[in-house]
């Protein structure tokens, strides 16, 4: 292994950072299809895909959360940068950015503890949606692990950027 390889060089990080990109894609893709289908459907025929409302939900739900990890590591949210030039003449961005790592994927315990207690007490009750019939367990435990996913990946980008970052590198992967 070549020591001077990033992480994101690594072909099995590569795979699993790619993996949830494709099903995101993947998501879209048939949300659009089954959108662009019921338009059809109900415009033409009077006869609209009643399902449509529950795949909706499951689909927006895989693309949101599967994405997420990637998206929080990599700070493509939405932030604002009112105090950048302050942090970057003090010479303490990395540290700044290092910190709010950490303190996000310790934010993220709570919500992380909570999703996984909700979905095993959805297990318990039995709870399916109305048209389908999917069990709502099963799309409870795909959000409460990749906000699990979510808050390891801050965590570990957080010490990353505080013990191992260059600098001048915006990104710890």
């Amino acid at each position: 292994m070549n020591p001077t390889l990033s992480l994101t060089d690594r072909p099995l990080i590569k795979v699993l950072i790619q993996v949830p990109i494709w099903l995101a894609c993947l998501s879209l893709f048939t949300l659009m299809v089954m959108t662009f289908c019921d338009v059809v459907l109900r415009s033409s025929f009077d006869a609209p895909i009643e399902e449509g409302t529950e795949l909706t939900r499951i689909f927006v739900a895989v693309m949101v959360f599967s994405v997420m990890p990637l998206v929080s590591v990599t700070g493509g949210h939405i932030a604002v940068d009112l105090t950048d030039g302050f942090f970057a003449k003090m010479g303490l961005s990395r540290i700044r950015d290092g910190l709010i790592s950490l303190a996000c994927a310790l934010m993220m315990v709570w919500p992380v503890l909570r999703v996984w207690a909700l979905a095993e007490r959805t297990r318990d009750f039995g709870d399916v949606t109305q048209y389908l019939g999917v069990p709502q367990y099963l799309v409870m435990y795909f959000i409460a692990f990749f906000i699990t996913v979510t808050a390891l990946a801050m965590a570990v980008a957080g010490v990353l950027t505080l013990f191992l970052r260059p600098a001048n590198q915006r990104n710890p992967l």
